[in-house]
Order: C-alpha cells, then sequence, then structure tokens
C-alpha cells in the first residue's frame, strides 16, 4: 500500500514525534514551508464555494502506477552506486552526533528513490548525483540526533565528505 501524510512540528501542542520504527518507514520526507501570498490565495479561492477534493478525478490508472512501479525496478543501479550508498550510510553512522542511524531499510529506500528519480529524469539507470540529491529527504528524518545537532548539517557534511564512484559509460 502506499500512504502520503503530514506531519505537524513537534513544536505544535498536542504533537508528539513518531517512534523510529514508525518514521524508518516512510520512504521520505519533503518540508513544504508557509505557502507563499499567490499560493495562500489560490487555496482560499478553491474553497470559496466548497471542497475541490469533491471533484477530484484519476490523473493515473491502477495499471499505470503498477507499470510504473515495475519500470523503476528495471532501473539499473551499478555496484559502484551500491557501494556508495554503502559508504554514505557508514559515513552517518561514523558520526558522533548520531545516535540513532539509517537502517539498513534506510538504504533500500535511498536505492528504490533513486531508481524512481533517474526514470523520471528519462534514465534507465542511477547516477551518483541521483543518490546525492536523495540523501536528505530519504535520510534525515531517520536520524536521531544528539543535542542541538541537526541531521541536514550532518548529512551534508556527509555527501560531501564521501568520494563519489567512479563514471563509466553505461
Amino acid at each position: 500500500f502506499f500512504v502520503i501524510a503530514t506531519q505537524n512540528p513537534v513544536e505544535f501542542h498536542g504533537t508528539y514525534p513518531l517512534p523510529e520504527s514508525q518514521l524508518d518507514r516512510f520512504i521520505l520526507s519533503a518540508e513544504m514551508g508557509p505557502p507563499t501570498d499567490e499560493e495562500a490565495m489560490e487555496v482560499l479561492a478553491s474553497r470559496e464555494h466548497g471542497d475541490p477534493i469533491a471533484d477530484l478525478r484519476p490523473v493515473v490508472a491502477l495499471e499505470e502506477v503498477v507499470e510504473l512501479q515495475e519500470a523503476c525496478l528495471r532501473v539499473v543501479v551499478a555496484p559502484a552506486i551500491r557501494a556508495y550508498v554503502v559508504a554514505v550510510l557508514n559515513a552517518v553512522r561514523a558520526r558522533p552526533e548520531v545516535m540513532l542511524p539509517a537502517s539498513m531499510r534506510a538504504g533500500l529506500y535511498l536505492q528504490r528513490a533513486a531508481q524512481a528519480w533517474a526514470l523520471f529524469g528519462g534514465r534507465d539507470f542511477v547516477l551518483p548525483d541521483d543518490i546525492e540529491r536523495l540523501v536528505q529527504p530519504v535520510l534525515a528524518h531517520r536520524l536521531g540526533m544528539r543535542g542541538r545537532a541537526k541531521a541536514a548539517d550532518v548529512l551534508a557534511e556527509v555527501v560531501t565528505a564521501v568520494p563519489l564512484p567512479p563514471l563509466r559509460q553505461h
């Protein structure tokens, strides 16, 4: 099954952090930030005369979703790219600021997200750049940090420090 969820900031009253076991099952996390004034105006206008959700129609058939999932699995992940994913995970685990490191599931999700990113980029193979681009959204919400350390800062340093694998012609 597939779930999209929202999470209020922990600073909100009545909001509690999800347990690590639940956080680890979300493939990625994206921070939306507040809407621009124009976006806020669109939201207000869309609800002026009812709920726009009532008029939603499918934009893709179930069969197309299954085809895309299967196509993602055909995107090639070279051994050097897999080694890069492992090196990133190991570098994160080695950081003293990280109390709860990324699990193996996080590595699997990072690889799968990179396959999807490559597919939607029109490629049938994953590049190191795909992994770099997805490290933050796939790993940041999974890490338990010590003190005031921020996962985003640690991951940015790790991505800079871990050498990219050599590229060969596909």
